[in-house]
C-alpha cells in the first residue's frame, strides 16, 4: 500500500493537487494523509503577554484547521468512489517543511503531492513559497508539484532532463519506473546542454540509464540551451506534449552550478505539467 502525503491549505491549487494524486493512483491501494499546518498570524499574537490569551488564539486556529480537514474529507468521500483509497487527517502547528519531514519518517511516506500557484504575468512572478521551501528542504522523499490549472488525464510521456554527469544508482529511479510501468509511459530522456560532446563518464552514465529504464518505453533527445535551462526543458515538454517532468535532485544542483539558474524552482512554476523531484 502506498503512503501519500497531501499538504493542503484548502485553496484551489491544493485541491487540484489532491485530485491529481487520486487520479494518478486511481487503480492502486493507497493511504492518503491530508495535512494542514497552521501558525497564528503574528498580528494576532502581538501584545498577548498573558499565556492564556495566546493559548486561546492557538486553540482557535487549531479548531479551524481540524474543521477544514473534516470538510475536505467529507468532500472526498462524496466524490471519490475508489474502495482502494483510505484517508486520514493530520493537523499540526509549526513550519510546513519541518512537519512534512517528521511525517515522512513517522508514516513511511512514499510521495508528497503539493499544488503550485504557478507563474503570473509575462514577467513570471513566482508564487507559492511553501512549495519552494518543501522542494528545497525535503530531500528524502519524492515530491510532486502540480500546477493549479493542470487537469491530469493521462501519463503517456515523462520528460527526464539530465546532463549524464552523475551515476544512476540502483533504485534511485524506482518510483519513476514504477509509475511509468503502471501507466505504460514513455520516458523521454532529455540532454539539455550548449554542446553535446560526451565524456567517457557521460557515455557510461547514459548507457547505465538506458539499462535502468529497461522494460519501459524510452527515447533520447537533445535540447540546446538558448536562454535558460528551465525554458529549454519546458519548451521541449510542450513541443512533445509530455504529461510530466521528472528531475533527480542532484541533477538540478549540477545544472544550477553550471548556469547560476535555480532550475527546479523555475521549472516548477513555469511548467504547465506536474514536476516530480526525486531524491538522490
Amino acid at each position: 500500500m502506498k503512503q501519500i502525503l497531501l499538504p493542503t491549505d484548502f485553496s484551489e491549487y491544493a485541491w487540484n493537487a489532491i485530485f491529481t494524486a487520486l487520479k494518478l493512483f486511481s487503480g492502486e491501494t493507497c493511504q492518503f494523509y491530508l495535512l494542514n499546518v497552521y501558525e497564528p498570524h503574528i498580528e494576532n499574537l502581538v501584545g498577548l503577554n498573558v499565556s492564556s490569551r495566546a493559548g486561546t488564539v492557538y486553540e482557535a486556529v487549531d479548531k479551524a484547521s481540524k474543521k477544514g480537514l473534516q470538510k475536505t474529507i467529507q468532500a472526498l468521500t462524496d466524490q471519490n468512489t475508489s474502495a482502494e483509497h483510505q484517508f486520514e487527517t493530520l493537523s499540526r502547528p509549526g513550519a510546513l517543511e519541518e512537519n512534512i519531514l517528521e511525517i515522512i519518517a513517522e508514516k513511511d511516506i512514499d510521495l508528497v503531492v503539493m499544488g503550485t500557484k504557478g507563474a503570473t504575468g509575462a514577467k513570471r512572478i513566482f508564487l507559492g513559497s511553501n512549495t519552494v521551501k518543501v522542494l528545497k528542504k525535503v530531500a528524502i522523499c519524492p515530491v510532486l508539484a502540480v500546477p493549479r490549472e493542470h487537469d491530469f488525464k493521462k501519463l503517456e510521456t515523462v520528460v527526464f532532463p539530465t546532463e549524464f554527469t552523475h551515476f544512476f544508482k540502483k533504485g534511485s529511479l524506482g518510483f519513476l519506473i514504477e509509475l511509468a510501468k503502471t501507466w505504460k509511459s514513455n520516458i523521454a530522456v532529455l540532454h539539455v546542454a550548449q554542446q553535446f560532446m560526451l565524456t567517457k563518464t557521460q557515455e557510461r552514465n547514459k548507457k547505465i540509464l538506458g539499462n535502468r529504464l529497461a522494460g519501459i518505453g524510452q527515447s533520447f533527445h537533445r535540447e540546446t540551451i538558448k536562454s535558460t535551462v528551465a525554458n529549454a526543458i519546458t519548451d521541449f515538454t510542450e513541443a512533445v506534449g509530455a504529461d510530466m517532468i521528472a528531475l533527480v535532485r542532484y541533477q538540478h544542483t549540477f545544472l544550477e552550478g553550471l548556469t547560476q539558474e535555480p532550475v527546479v524552482k523555475k521549472v516548477a512554476f513555469s511548467a504547465k505539467v506536474p514536476l516530480l523531484v526525486l531524491p538522490e
